[in-house]
């Protein structure tokens, strides 16, 4: 047997893209599901693990937010709230990855709502394995699947408000790429579904370009019409944090 075979005969995997929630598959369960919404929700959550966040707890409804974070101690967590890109009023942060320093979120818990990440996580919620991902976390997932072998994966992309992101595919794309090159996959070792042929072309196509190619997708173009270009920089970034966001029980991370 070569070692070619032998890596694929050690770890089969199918890995299925779904573009938004709405398009997961109901009545089924993967092994490992994992949430992606480069912009911004899950390179924010793994921004505020780097910084020391204790945990973070997801809502897609901000009055049970602000309910359930009554319990926590006020100089222990922080609320952060966002609809349509910018800041609910009345919360500590919004929805940026760079709201957060050691100084700011250190030891604290985050209590997170968000226009799409959020409520991708609890589409997946009851999966076996629930994770994040973003571009910035890319190889430290691409670690995780391979140390605990999952057979059945999905990524998930967040979307925006039910339509497909051009970032999270890619995003998608780059974690496909990144486990065929390492394992020595190929495409029909490892693809479970068109969508995620095409998110490995996507990626391809733009790996050297991620920055343009998230300033040209829609949502990156929001985030420019109010004149904030440094989040989509940071956002486009690749493997800079060694950060695994993994759910702790239904709603709650925490940095595995």
């Amino acid at each position: 047997m070569s070692s070619k075979e032998r890596t694929r005969a050690k770890y089969p995997v199918k890995i299925s893209v779904y573009h938004t929630p709405e398009e997961v598959p109901t009545g089924l369960l993967p092994d490992c599901a994992i949430a992606i919404d480069v912009l911004r929700a899950t390179t924010t959550m793994a921004a505020a693990f780097s910084a020391g966040a204790e945990a973070i707890q997801v809502f897609s409804d901000l009055d049970k937010l602000l309910s359930e974070s009554e319990n926590w101690p006020a100089d222990k967590r922080i609320r952060a709230g966002e609809r349509g890109g910018q800041r609910v009023e009345g919360f500590d942060l919004g929805n940026s990855p760079l709201d957060h320093s050691p100084e700011q979120t250190k030891g604290k818990r985050l209590f997170m709502s968000t226009t799409n990440g959020t409520r991708c996580l609890q589409r997946i919620q009851d999966a076996p394995i629930v994770l994040t991902a973003a571009l910035t976390t890319r190889q430290a997932v691409v670690d995780y699947l391979k140390q605990h072998q999952p057979s059945n994966v999905w990524l998930v992309g967040s979307g925006w408000e039910g339509d497909y992101s051009l970032e999270d595919t890619v995003c998608a794309g780059a974690i496909i790429q990144q486990l065929m090159a390492q394992n020595q996959l190929g495409y029909a070792d490892i693809v479970g579904n068109d969508a995620a042929l095409a998110s490995v072309s996507l990626f391809v196509q733009w790996q050297t370009q991620l920055p343009e190619l998230l300033t040209q997708a829609s949502h990156g173009q929001r985030l420019l019409r109010k004149n904030n270009t440094v989040d989509t920089e940071y956002c486009a970034q690749l493997d800079i944090l060694d950060i695994v966001p993994i759910q702790q029980s239904p709603g709650i991370l925490v940095n595995q």
